[in-house]
């Protein structure tokens, strides 16, 4: 499942406030003018509802979500929004009681912030640019990191992390069958019996060729270079000339040696 890539415990924090920085603190959680407007209009708001919506108001594009509990809100940042709105910080706690005020909050700070809730067109372009990535990475929390970052750059709020992991395992899916379509054509009987070779263990020297083929020399010395050079060698036997090895770059060789490079 989507959810295994994170442990329960890790989806309940991602559902929340995580802790806040200085830097995070003074660059989200300080009330423009018109902001200390937009919340405190002059009447029919009181304490609770001024703060709460200032929190609200705030945390969005910090973290491109409003977790439901606001009154759990970092103490520092609830105590910089109240200082900025002169009410008591302890009046949180009687925010949000009814649900609907929550969402009646969120959805004036969208409109005022310029966010939207996301459709079914902002979900189709979310899956395009996953799927972009997914053909650059394979890592699920990497993806799922740079599909946050994603949603905050183009002002979409977040859905719950479930279905975000839902999404990256799909674009995860998509981009291997896609990797494979673009290779296919590559992969002659000769190549393909070249590579499952590299999975035997070979009696001269004790273990499969790609595991010895990953193997670093052990030491700068004349017998070392030659025994890189003929694990090059046992790539190069199936492998194009023009591609670079994969096992070669993860032991630091990078690229193929020269003819002559002695």
């Amino acid at each position: 499942m989507a959810t295994q890539v994170f442990a329960e415990e890790e989806l309940t924090r991602l559902r929340g406030f995580p802790e806040i920085g200085r830097e995070e603190l003074f660059r989200f959680f300080t009330l423009a003018p018109a902001d200390v407007a937009f919340v405190d209009p002059g009447r029919g708001r009181g304490p609770a509802d001024r703060l709460g919506l200032a929190v609200t108001l705030c945390t969005l594009p910090w973290l491109g979500f409003v977790p439901d509990d606001v009154g759990a809100a970092p103490a520092v940042a609830v105590a910089r929004l109240a200082g900025q709105l002169e009410v008591d910080p302890g009046v949180l706690r009687h925010y949000g009681r009814r649900p609907k005020t929550r969402t009646d909050h969120l959805r004036l700070v969208a409109r005022y912030r310029g966010w939207r809730v996301p459709t079914s067109l902002e979900f189709k372009e979310f899956d395009e640019f996953l799927l972009a990535r997914a053909m650059e990475h394979d890592s699920p929390t990497l993806l799922f990191r740079l599909a946050c970052e994603y949603l905050i750059s183009v002002q979409v709020i977040r859905p719950g992390p479930v279905t975000v992991l839902e999404r990256v395992a799909h674009a995860r899916e998509q981009a291997q069958r896609e990797t494979y379509d673009r290779l296919a054509h590559a992969f002659t009987e000769q190549r393909c019996a070249g590579l499952d070779g590299l999975l035997v263990v070979d009696p001269e020297i004790g273990m499969t060729r790609l595991r010895w083929s990953t193997t670093g020399a052990v030491e700068a010395s004349p017998a070392g270079i030659k025994a890189r050079s003929r694990s090059w060698s046992s790539c190069t036997g199936w492998a194009p000339t023009r591609w670079i090895c994969r096992c070669c770059r993860r032991s630091g060789a990078g690229s193929w040696p020269r003819s002559g490079a002695g």
